[in-house]
């Protein structure tokens, strides 16, 4: 049975990674299922065309302030019409704060619809400075009414799914994300890019590859390389991403072995990027999955990670996690680095090979109570 799922999600930029990236998978994964998948996402203009992941339509939304381009889906009456327009059999929702009204609509409309967890909610509003207590009250409100309006929540991490169960939600459901383990892999792993990128006298080449906004922490990275070289470690950092926070990380980084490389949207050359890195940082506190680190293990990097995040639990003993600061994260480096060349990298690979994104679009789609493999048409019988 071929179901049209219409997905909605709010966000993301031209120059977004992990969130496209999961979305444009699993629309592909969808679509080689059998169903029909369509995203409605803002953008600058109108827009419909027919893509390799289904039917994208972008609706005009506006900017918002101090977010680095992120646009949002603000005009509820249009995209309400546009909903009922396209007479959705699933609904799947990648934006848990101001598109949660869409559950409400889908279940006057008794659509089943599913609101993924991308973020912890009191994860997000602690990195914006909220108090832990006040964070998590807030948090346990917009949850529990999540928890209601969704016929299920969708939670990628074991860490993401813990606020839902503080709440006693019981719709809620674990569908891990993935990773291309054909593009990223540790045959990409280049000497000359590598010594492209790591200035004379650097041993250790660091990778942080990040959108470089305030959640994602990415200030961690530079302290930590200014913490490794006061300690006499050669190493230098590449930052593969741009955000809001770029001009003033420049300017701190000024005196120490960074290079900016701004957003890469070649796949390949990010791939061989995180190959030929020695170990990537993923100082996010609020990572609920951390697609790049994962990019990083499938690449045979491993990946030291905010040990409040939900990272430790994806990359497990393929990499290590710190505490948020600087002199964790250093401590974190040496310990990995200390690991023999040819293990530590050999565990990075493997610990990715667990997380195929076939095993995602499955683990979706059964959340969806949809087939998970394509319709056979029958073929003309064969005589016994």
């Amino acid at each position: 049975m071929s179901l049209r799922i219409v997905r909605l999600t709010n966000f993301v930029t031209p120059s977004s990674g992990g969130l496209r990236t999961a979305l444009d998978e699993l629309g592909r994964g969808y679509l080689a299922a059998g169903h029909e998948p369509v995203l409605v996402m803002p953008g600058e203009d109108d827009s419909d065309r027919i893509t390799p992941q289904g039917r994208v339509i972008t609706l005009p939304g506006p900017v918002l302030p101090g977010t680095g381009g992120y646009r949002a889906l603000a005009d509820r009456r249009r995209l309400r019409r546009l909903l009922e327009e396209l007479d959705p059999d699933r609904l799947e929702v990648s934006d848990r704060t101001t598109l949660r009204w869409t559950g409400e609509w889908a279940r006057r409309a008794r659509v089943p619809a599913v609101m993924v967890s991308h973020e912890t909610a009191d994860g997000v509003l602690r990195t914006w400075g909220m108090p832990s207590g006040l964070a998590a009250r807030a948090a346990d409100r917009l949850n529990r009414r999540s928890a209601w309006a969704y016929t299920r929540i969708v939670c990628t991490t074991e860490w993401a799914e813990r606020e839902f169960v503080r709440i006693g939600a019981r719709n809620v459901v674990r569908a891990p994300l993935g990773v291309d383990l054909r593009r990223f892999g540790p045959g990409r792993r280049s000497a000359a890019l590598r010594a492209r990128y790591a200035p004379p006298g650097a041993d250790v080449l660091l990778l942080l590859c990040s959108r470089l906004s305030v959640e994602k922490r990415p200030g961690t990275a530079l302290e930590a390389l200014a913490e490794l070289r006061a300690r006499g470690v050669r190493a230098a950092l590449m930052v593969a991403g741009d955000g809001p926070l770029r001009a003033g990380l420049e300017r701190r980084a000024r005196g120490l072995p960074v290079r900016f490389l701004g957003h890469v949207p070649d796949r390949e050359q990010l791939a061989a990027l995180q190959a030929s890195a020695d170990l990537c940082l993923a100082p996010g506190p609020a990572e609920t999955f951390g697609l790049s680190a994962l990019e990083a293990l499938a690449s045979g990097t491993p990946v030291v990670a905010s040990a409040t995040s939900a990272l430790p639990e994806v990359i497990g003993d393929a990499g290590a996690a710190a505490q948020d600061t600087p002199a964790a994260f250093a401590d974190a480096v040496t310990d990995v680095l200390a690991r023999p060349e040819e293990r530590r990298r050999a565990a990075a690979r493997a610990r990715a090979e667990l997380f195929g994104w076939d095993r995602a679009v499955a683990a979706f789609l059964t959340a969806h109570d949809a087939p998970v493999h394509p319709a056979r048409t029958p073929g003309p019988e064969v005589p016994a």
